[in-house]
């Protein structure tokens, strides 16, 4: 493991300035994020034969960054994904957020945390620390809530996020990441290889809210064994029409008790690299890059076309908060001396 980087990274339109920082175990995993957003600009990680490939996409500059990034890469808050009409009933009282996704919210907001300058610190070699102080009311959400989101590597060429947030004031909370992966590195990742150890998925409307929890098998949202994405995508299945693809979220087979389980095993047969995710959280959406069309330039020099990168995001149902509780729906609920926790933990290999 080689001390962690840090080196200026740009600055913001008001001025202030933003930071890379680079970390490297030695062994060909090297990542760098920078404080905007706690944006992941890259991830390199060797294939079969050990030469080394940015497996995320991103942009060329912190000015592309914010002013039309598609979430690439950034820490998602206060709620990852959609809560239904911008608004939820916490405790008996309601709660009007901003709408950024029609009339829903959408990861947190037009000012969630993947466009706030976070605090960073490297705590070891090993692990980047950053901090966010939202204030009550951000985006509408009620109370102060104080996240701590960490990166760190760890043994077996692996990339660990954990997140922890506290509250002055009950409130929702539902933490993410939203990488777009590609393990080749370039073009297309529909060719890749997915499996999700999930027999249920959420069935949405036409504004990507749940409607109900379906049952995965004989439909192209079963990828309980390994299946080339593509090979499903095209299905004439309602869901897939509605969504223009995969937007989704699956619902885990494995219990939801603060331990680590596998979400899910992507594997790309021409590099021969494959990444599992293992996670705490009872849910992931998936998303296979649907909205991508040409118009982005990538860091690499690429345009990013429909399906050039795709989204695994451990979380929380959407729209949760507007659900009753129950083992389908835990709560986003966090209360004043609480404290959130949630890892996932993205495991490299290649052969």
């Amino acid at each position: 493991m080689t001390p962690i980087q840090r080196k200026v990274y740009g600055h913001l339109p008001d001025g202030r300035p933003v930071h890379e920082y680079t970390m490297d175990n030695g062994r060909g995993l090297r990542l760098s994020a920078i404080t905007y957003g706690g944006l992941v600009t890259r991830l390199e990680v060797p294939d079969a034969r050990g030469e080394l490939a940015n497996v995320v996409l991103g942009l060329p500059t912190l000015e592309d960054y914010v002013l039309r990034n598609p979430h690439f890469g950034v820490i998602v808050g206060r709620y990852g994904n959609r809560i239904a009409d911008a608004a939820f009933r916490l405790d008996g009282e309601r709660h009007a957020l901003q709408a950024n996704d029609g009339s829903n919210c959408l990861h947190g907001g037009p000012r969630g945390f993947g466009l706030q300058l976070w605090r960073a610190e490297a705590e070891s070699d090993s692990c980047l620390r950053f901090d966010l102080d939202s204030p009550d009311g951000d985006q509408g959400f009620p109370g102060r809530l104080q996240a701590v989101v960490r990166y760190r590597l760890v043994e077996d060429m692996g990339w660990q996020i954990e997140y922890e947030a506290t509250t002055d004031r009950p409130t929702v909370v539902n933490l993410t990441h939203h990488d777009y992966f590609n393990l080749a590195g370039h073009g297309s990742a529909l060719g890749h290889e997915l499996q999700i150890p999930a027999s249920r998925y959420c069935e949405v409307d036409a504004a990507a809210i749940p409607t109900a929890i379906a049952p995965v098998a004989d439909t192209p949202f079963d990828f309980r064994e390994p299946r080339i994405i593509e090979s499903r995508l095209r299905h004439a299945h309602p869901q897939l029409q509605r969504g223009k693809g995969y937007d989704h979220s699956w619902v885990f087979d494995a219990p939801f008790d603060g331990e680590l389980h596998l979400a899910a095993r992507l594997r790309d047969p021409v590099s021969g690299r494959t990444m599992e995710v293992l996670t705490t959280e009872p849910a992931m959406q998936f998303y296979s890059g649907n909205f991508l069309d040409g118009s982005l330039l990538g860091s690499g020099g690429e345009f990013h076309r429909q399906g050039d990168g795709i989204c695994l995001e451990t979380q929380h149902n959407p729209d949760s908060p507007n659900r009753p509780v129950s083992p389908d729906w835990p709560s986003t609920v966090l209360r004043p001396g609480e404290v959130y926790r949630s890892r996932t933990l993205h495991r490299f290999s290649a052969r």
